[in-house]
């Protein structure tokens, strides 16, 4: 299933999503990575009155993250200063989640599952970046009807 024609629309289901708002240990830092990772554009930062970036927005294809530097006195965490986990999965869909994907570990992703064609109808990289935020990017390949999707799950075991 790697050989595609023209890209399928994203599905209306994914369209309009709730924002995440990330915080990490060196916000200018993950910002150039999103960058330079995943074709991130800034749009606007905040700069905060002791150093670093209060609040940050920057958007990948047409997905919007906001994010600004942990600091010691709120109750905002980095996934470093909780020993690394996170709890939140990332979710953007891309047109070429394989040349996203070669972009990313380039810039210094961890690549944790390849691009691979998916039961659900999409091509899925899942990867870590250096904050340590879980990111899952995805390209819609085909619509898949909940009746086989239940039943490719049956026969995947």
């Amino acid at each position: 299933m790697t050989e595609r024609a023209d890209p399928v629309e994203i599905p209306d289901r994914y369209r309009y999503a709730v924002i995440p708002h990330i915080m990490v240990a060196d916000a200018a830092a993950a910002i150039e990575f999103y960058q330079r990772a995943f074709g991130a554009r800034e749009d606007f930062r905040i700069d905060a009155p002791g150093g670093g970036i209060l609040h940050a927005e920057i958007t990948i294809e047409r997905s919007v993250l906001m994010l600004g530097d942990a600091a010691e006195a709120t109750p905002f965490a980095a996934p470093a200063s909780l020993g690394g986990g996170t709890s939140v999965m990332l979710h953007v869909f891309v047109p070429d989640v394989d040349s996203l994907a070669e972009r990313a570990e380039a810039a210094g992703a961890e690549i944790l599952q390849p691009p691979t064609d998916m039961f659900h109808g999409d091509r899925t990289v899942i990867l870590k970046d250096p904050s340590g935020h879980m990111w899952v990017f995805l390209t819609h390949v085909e619509d898949v009807s909940q009746e086989e999707l239940r039943r490719r799950l049956a026969t995947a075991g």
